[in-house]
């Protein structure tokens, strides 16, 4: 088992290929693995090559996540054709093409050397439309109906190799305002998440390989802590309450000005642990991976070995990447092609920006 604080982070990258100091630092951390954005990714064969270059410094085999939702959160899309939407796949409503969905998106992941995507989505679309960051994103309001279609999409992708994590835990589509920019807040009571908005997650629980903390406060659940720093929301009611207790959990990005304009880096990652996240993620600015490092492993030593114990479990059951393959990145672009040509977006999806404001 890993002893080093740094393998509790997961860290981003500034360009499409390792600059010297990038990787002098990630073998130092030993980091529990890398995001990866638009910005990092150029062709297939030079992201399956930036990929590659990530395992051999890591000691062990790196997590290496994306977002890849479909619609406007896809990070290839000047690659390759865009997978349909959550909206747009729950508005056909037809089991199999969003199992085609899945399918192929897992295919694509995979030959690119990715293992994990950050989705589906959960939240529940309380404001269809609020500059939250969830417009377009959602598969709907009614929890049956998230259950339905992110299950059948999450199921497929884990089919094809690829580990899946929910988000944005306990309830992000009842923010009001966008977490890049400032933190928001909802007056929802604990019971009142209970009701509707954690109904997905416990329901599609033994299918999630994780769970993502969204940036938000739930004052009259935790008036201290945002979701994604509070014991309360993470340790006391998503582990022991909720049953959580074997699933990865991890921060949105704590770059986002949500967490930047309230608390240092350093404190931010310490308060995520102890909180009871298992790895923090630093999508930006991995030049300050080694300040939470640091404040990291000031933490008791029983409460980061069972961070490390859940890092490497997931670990353990990551899948490698397909053989790279000219004509199977070619042929599955064309299913993903055909497949954006049946479904279309909704309407309300055509006049949103082309790029999310969630990453580069």
């Amino acid at each position: 088992m890993s002893t080093s604080a740094g393998s509790l982070l997961v860290l981003g990258l500034a360009g499409p290929t390792l600059s010297a100091a990038e990787a002098a630092l990630f073998r130092k951390l030993q980091p529990a693995g890398f995001i990866l954005f638009s910005r990092n990714l150029v062709s297939p064969e030079q992201t399956r090559a930036l990929t590659d270059a990530l395992r051999d410094l890591s000691h062990q085999q790196p997590i290496i996540a994306i977002d890849q939702e479909g619609g406007r959160v896809t990070r290839t899309k000047e690659m390759a054709p865009v997978a349909p939407s959550a909206p747009a796949l729950a508005a056909r409503a037809d089991a199999k093409v969003t199992a085609r969905a899945g399918l192929l998106t897992g295919d694509l992941l995979r030959l690119l050397g990715v293992n994990l995507n950050l989705a589906p989505v959960l939240d529940l679309d309380h404001h269809p439309a609020s500059q939250n960051a969830l417009r377009g994103r959602c598969w709907g309001r009614d929890p049956q109906r998230v259950i339905d279609h992110a299950g059948q999409w999450n199921r497929w992708l884990r089919k094809r190799g690829i580990a899946t994590c929910a988000k944005h835990f306990p309830a992000g589509g009842r923010a009001e305002a966008d977490p890049h920019h400032e933190l928001p807040a909802s007056p929802a009571t604990l019971d009142e998440l209970m009701r509707e908005d954690v109904i997905p997650y416990t329901a599609l629980m033994p299918e999630l390989d994780a769970v993502m903390l969204g940036h938000i406060e739930f004052p009259n659940i935790d008036a201290g802590f945002p979701a994604s720093l509070s014991p309360r929301i993470i340790r006391h009611f998503l582990r022991d309450q909720l049953g959580f207790d074997r699933h990865l959990v991890l921060t949105d990005d704590l770059d986002m000005a949500a967490i930047t304009r309230r608390y240092g880096r350093g404190p931010d990652a310490k308060l995520a642990i102890a909180a009871g996240n298992d790895v923090a993620l630093i999508c930006h600015r991995s030049d300050t991976a080694e300040v939470a490092a640091a404040a990291i492993a000031e933490l008791p030593p029983p409460l980061l070995a069972d961070a490390w114990e859940r890092v490497e479990r997931l670990r353990d059951k990551l899948h490698r990447p397909s053989p790279w393959s000219a004509a199977q990145w070619q042929a599955t672009c064309a299913g993903l092609a055909a497949l954006a040509g049946e479904v279309p977006e909704p309407e309300s999806n055509s006049a949103l920006p082309s790029s999310p404001v969630v990453g580069y």
